[in-house]
């Protein structure tokens, strides 16, 4: 513990609590309740070690990968101490897997799951959540039902009904509200300050943070507007920062703009108003940057090296980053049903990130409003409201009650739907639904799970994934297909449809736009002037036409233009798009392209296979079908020295020179050796 954690000298008070518990001498379940930062992963590895002394295996599991990348970072310190530290327990003592790896484990590896004997559940509250909440609610209902001897600790932030949770989860409950940093929170008035702006009251916080060498986060509802803030801050700023942290910040913007560069590639328009907005302190964080781009904000923000950053809601669930102030300037977000007030649990979690232990003694939370009444109105239902209470959201995600049906019945634990009713009521929707504390169930939740179940199953059927057996359930090889891939269950549906109406021809463009329409595609997102002309052009070029230009319109568009070899900067000027997503985004394609292919290839048609394949690898590597061979015979080359070496020496380099190819820019004498040999062998 003193290497992992070298900084702590003791336990906090709502550590101790716990410990003076029993927690680390009895075997019991237990949900553990502390604020955010008060060292709830400590009690976590605690528990872990005591494990792992006695030879046993244990399994830590997060809602995202970049909690997944962080806690994996943070434990290797273990390896030091002879234990294997991973990202599955078949090869590792302790395996920190994301929610999603550590259900699949309970469906298909029995064996493994039967030699863990303790799993950690980080953010427990998540099972609130509509997309994770279902996946690690059965994956909990399945530990339950086929491993009894599994422990199961969930750390979690406060919940309003702890005690349904640990009635269902058979835990204790341990709940403190000692915060190491004691957290202000408050509601700021703009028409107090004489303005109707919440931007001056955002300045205002801004000029006192840079006074007291403070640090703030503000979030807001979109990524437009954590430019817009940026850059509105950036400006105002500018005059009042000290030569010396500007130095330091001209540092950041340039690593910020290398990063394109690096990848042989101009930055794009978002990188350059990123750099300018960082040369003053501030920094804009979303999707739509690049991957590095964000660890960069996320490292020098941590370092202390930025003033502020802006940044949306989902920033409150990533990687942990406090600051002494925290502003909500929106509490609004948009979702699929229009834009919608944030849940008081999600203002709690935002404000939690104020306060940064071992470096403030004091955090503020400032939630904004522009009247005196929307202020009153906020302090009443945000900062003195409590929390909502946590829902199951299982049956609300129709592709979560379809997916578990295709588990169970694949996995061979159900075999008929009163095999299904059985594992639903024992999961927290079905004890929510039925137990007491669900008044207005009157008896009627059997009917209720029987009835979703029945609708669930009849899909399944009507689609060629579950077929009826004089042994029961079964999943058809589409099916089982289905269940062992995370994508979403009419995604499938949607490329098996597609799959039975292909005519004669293959049509690339069709395809992508076909995957790109799915849910399971990371959108490239339109900028708040898309150029919807020429994504209809890019689009029509390859035989798709559309009226209407949203974000999976921009998604197929980009795609299409980044396999002819495009640069992201070029998309991004062309289209107008955040194109720095594109190679996540193509990626992406790439398998979901590859899934279609397995599709083909369960139902029989067998006609566009090899074309399939070919586009899978032209979206991850981003190339025209003639580089294939290069990028995909020589590791590492990559689309921008394999489009100079055949543009210089054309398509057999088998004859070239090693000092000659040495001259392009990039290719060193190894990677030179390796293109001869390559075209040898293929001669």
């Amino acid at each position: 513990m003193q290497k992992c954690y070298p900084f702590i000298k003791e336990y906090n008070p709502a550590q101790q609590a716990v410990i003076d518990s029993g927690y680390l001498e009895n075997n019991e379940n237990y949900i553990i309740s502390i604020p955010t930062a008060s060292g709830k992963t400590v009690l976590g590895v605690l528990a872990a070690l005591k494990v792992l002394l006695q030879g046993g295996k244990v399994v830590y599991a997060v809602p995202l990968i970049s909690l997944q990348n962080e806690k994996y970072k943070e434990f290797k310190v273990f390896e030091q101490f002879g234990y294997k530290v991973g990202k599955h327990p078949s090869r590792s003592d302790i395996a920190v897997m994301v929610f999603e790896s550590f259900d699949a484990l309970t469906r298909f590896s029995r064996n493994t799951l039967n030699e863990i004997d303790l799993v950690i559940l980080d953010e427990f509250h998540m099972i609130g959540d509509y997309s994770r909440g279902p996946t690690i609610e059965c994956a909990i209902t399945r530990i339950k039902e086929h491993n009894k001897g599994m422990r199961i600790i969930a750390l979690s932030a406060t919940l309003q009904n702890m005690d349904e949770m640990s009635h269902w989860l058979e835990a204790e409950v341990v709940t403190h509200d000692y915060r190491p940093v004691p957290l202000h929170k408050e509601v700021l008035c703009a028409e107090e300050y004489g303005t109707k702006d919440k931007n001056n009251l955002v300045f205002k916080i801004l000029n006192d943070s840079l006074a007291d060498s403070s640090q703030m986060l503000t979030f807001v509802s979109t990524r437009r507007f954590t430019e817009s803030l940026a850059q509105n801050m950036a400006k105002k700023i500018a005059k009042k920062i000290p030569d010396a942290r500007k130095e330091i910040f001209n540092e950041i913007a340039e690593a910020i703009l290398d990063v394109p560069r690096k990848s042989n590639s101009q930055p794009t328009e978002v990188c350059y108003k990123l750099a300018e907005c960082i040369q003053n302190g501030i920094a804009f964080h979303h999707a739509g940057l690049f991957d590095k781009q964000k660890e960069i904000i996320e490292e020098e923000f941590v370092n202390g090296n930025l003033l502020m950053i802006t940044a949306t809601p989902s920033l409150m669930y990533g990687v942990n980053l406090p600051s002494k102030n925290v502003v909500i300037r929106d509490y609004t977000r948009w979702t699929d049903q229009g834009q919608t007030n944030i849940p008081v649990f999600d203002y709690e979690q935002m404000s939690g990130r104020a306060g940064r232990p071992g470096f403030d003694t004091e955090g503020y939370s400032y939630l904004l409003a522009k009247t005196y009444d929307e202020a009153f109105n906020l302090d009443e239902y945000y900062v003195n409201g409590e929390i909502e209470v946590t829902n199951s959201k299982l049956i609300d995600n129709e592709d979560a009650v379809l997916k578990q049906i295709i588990t169970q019945v694949s996995s061979g634990f159900a075999k008929d739907i009163e095999d299904l009713i059985d594992f639903f009521n024992k999961t927290f929707y079905g004890f929510q639904i039925s137990h007491t504390y669900n008044t207005m169930s009157f008896g009627f939740s059997d009917e209720s799970i029987k009835y979703e179940i029945s609708s669930a199953l009849e899909y399944l059927i009507h689609n060629g994934i579950i077929r009826l057996s004089p042994s029961g359930l079964q999943t058809t090889p589409l099916g089982t297909l289905i269940s062992r891939n995370n994508y979403e269950v009419k995604t499938a549906v949607k490329l098996k449809d597609y799959c039975n109406m292909m005519g004669d021809e293959f049509n690339i463009g069709s395809l992508i736009y076909e995957v790109s329409k799915t849910h399971d595609m990371p959108k490239i997102n339109t900028k708040f002037k898309a150029n919807k002309d020429n994504i209809k052009e890019v689009l029509s070029n390859q035989g798709v036409f559309v009226s209407f230009i949203s974000n999976s319109e921009s998604t197929a568009a980009s795609l299409l233009e980044w396999i002819n070899e495009r640069k992201e900067y070029e998309i991004e000027n062309y289209l107008k798009v955040y194109a720095a997503s594109t190679r996540r985004a193509s990626y992406e394609a790439a398998n979901l392209v590859k899934y279609f292919y397995d599709i083909c290839d369960v139902l029989g048609n067998y006609k566009f296979l090899t074309e399939i394949d070919k586009l899978s690898s032209r979206l991850y590597y981003g190339v025209k079908e003639e580089l294939l061979p290069l990028v995909i015979g020589i590791k590492r080359l990559g689309r921008q020295r394999a489009r100079v070496l055949v543009n210089t020496f054309g398509n057999n380099l088998a004859n070239v020179q090693p000092n000659e190819l040495t001259h392009i820019d990039g290719i060193g004498e190894k990677t030179a050796e390796k293109i001869i040999e390559f075209y040898k062998n293929k001669e």
